[in-house]
């Protein structure tokens, strides 16, 4: 294992250190469009908000953009026409990090919609809408977020996140996947290259998937709150245990490159600029009175999967009280959030499916060792802090598995009668493994030693939520196919938890 000092030297050489002092020029020429990447919005707070965009003329082949940094415009208005400007001023678009701009605007009027947009040299961006969040102590009447992941490029295109866009929504949470390191079995259209190790290669990858339209579209509408899964690195990783067992030296430098491109390309506040291979992304979020979103990380800090991973019998280290999901300081720090008061609906904003999943549809059991399922003693601590605390309306949302479902998480997934202390709405995939199915045969052979799970659905698609004082809808929302870009929109299954009740109900 090398020290830290050879460690961050290997780093410095791959362009992978702390940032370095930006060289202004007073004008660059560029030639080409250098916003083929769209603009973006994220992590609102009452006052502001974070603006996005990246220089890129040659978006797959490194950007285009050469070695100069450049001085970037913007502009918040309170219209879509741009004539109200309320807030401007000039980024640094930096050849260190892939001239990806990082705007923090303060000083804004709380829960109200701005519109926002760049200027560099004589090219001008797309105008992106976004808002910021109620004031604290507000008790707005009603909050509409969206809940997406797994937008494999490969496997489908984007006709959900056409019509995300022009959901009625206050917020979209992308729960993971944003990009995928490997290919699809089923292709549709392909990637730029093989699988992304470098940091070159990531910004590549990202720049594939930022290319597409409908998901320009699906940012340029309202603010993302972002967190990420495992595709982002590695199939499956666990904190510095990579998927084919790499030494872990060189997976510290595979995951200091894809962390580096992932905020590169991320609509993230400051706080969360990656240091080599450790970058901090969980945090909270409040829409006043009514909600506050711990957005969690599964994947950084998590004990490697026991039983050989996948879905497999438990094992004898399956259930040992040391092994983690979350590490035990974002632990702590999601036990301070919940306990605060002053939210009446509290949201874990999250990656792989909480709830128990016994796919053995004998007296056996079978988990998937990805899933808080292979971590036992996690969810029995988070549960614990939930049901000692008596904390209400606590709503879990998922990524993940590709595949829709709604259900309860139990404080003793042993005993099919136990209290249930949370609620849980997992949402498919935006296109990853292609059309998908009504049903996944293994679920619903399953479904008797799952007394929790209320529905299970395998199409694309994504959630839309509406959160009110007295009760939280969740809306299925899915697409017949992802072979074509223009597929329509449905509803395919509507379910209600009361203020005060952990149980799902039919809408």
């Amino acid at each position: 294992m090398p020290d830290r000092r050879h460690f961050l030297q290997q780093l410095s050489a791959l362009g992978l250190g702390a940032v370095a002092g930006a060289r202004v020029l007073p004008r660059v020429r560029i030639v080409g469009d250098p916003f083929t990447l769209g603009v973006a919005s994220g992590d609102p707070w009452p006052d502001g908000f974070v603006l996005w965009t990246r220089l890129a003329p040659d978006p797959l082949n490194g950007g285009g953009m050469g070695l100069d940094d450049v001085p970037v415009r913007w502009e918040v208005a309170t219209d879509d026409g741009m004539r109200q400007v309320v807030r401007k001023g000039t980024a640094v678009a930096t050849a260190d990090f892939a001239h990806a701009v990082h705007v923090t605007v303060r000083g804004l009027s709380p829960d109200r919609w701005y519109w926002y947009r760049f200027h560099v040299g004589d090219a001008t961006s797309p105008v992106g809408r976004t808002r910021t969040m109620p004031a604290p102590g507000a008790s707005p009447s009603r909050f509409r977020l969206v809940v997406a992941s797994c937008q494999h490029y490969e496997a489908g295109f984007y006709a959900a996140h056409a019509h995300l866009a022009r959901e009625d929504a206050d917020l979209c949470t992308f729960l993971g996947d944003y990009i995928y390191e490997s290919s699809s079995a089923r292709r549709v259209r392909a990637h730029e290259a093989g699988e992304p190790t470098t940091l070159a290669e990531y910004r590549n990858r990202y720049a594939c998937y930022k290319t597409d339209p409908q998901l320009q579209a699906a940012h340029a509408a309202m603010p993302w709150v972002v967190t990420w899964d495992d595709h982002e690195v590695d199939n499956n990783h666990a904190g510095l245990v990579s998927e084919r067992r790499d030494p872990v030296e060189v997976f510290q430098l595979r995951r200091a490159a894809a962390y580096r491109a992932y905020y590169e390309h991320m609509p993230l506040r400051r706080s969360s600029l990656p240091v080599g291979p450790d970058m901090l992304l969980y945090r909270s979020l409040e829409f006043g009175q009514l909600a506050r979103i711990h957005v969690l990380d599964g994947r950084q800090y998590r004990s490697d999967q026991s039983c050989g991973d996948r879905t497999k019998p438990p094992c004898e280290e399956w259930d040992r009280e040391d092994r983690t999901m979350l590490g035990a300081t974002q632990e702590r720090w999601l036990t301070r959030g919940l306990a605060r008061p002053g939210a009446t609906w509290q949201v874990l904003a999250q990656q792989v499916m909480m709830m128990p999943l016994d796919l053995d549809p004998g007296p056996g059991e079978m988990f998937n060792m990805d899933s808080w399922s292979g971590y036992p003693a996690a969810r029995r601590r988070l549960m614990r802090v939930i049901g000692e605390r008596q904390l209400p309306n606590v709503v879990v949302l998922t990524g993940d598995v590709h595949a829709n479902y709604a259900g309860e998480v139990p404080r003793d997934w042993r005993q099919p009668d136990a209290d249930r202390l949370a609620v849980e709405y997992v949402g498919t995939s935006i296109s990853s493994e292609g059309d998908g199915m009504d049903t996944y045969p293994q679920v619903e052979r399953a479904r008797a030693s799952n007394p929790w799970l209320k529905f299970h659905q395998a199409r694309r698609g994504y959630i839309r939520c509406e959160i009110t004082a007295d009760a939280w809808r969740s809306d299925y929302r899915i697409v017949p196919s992802v072979q074509t870009a223009h597929a329509p929109i449905a509803t395919v299954a509507s379910f209600v938890t009361p203020a005060g009740r952990s149980v799902v109900e039919p809408a």
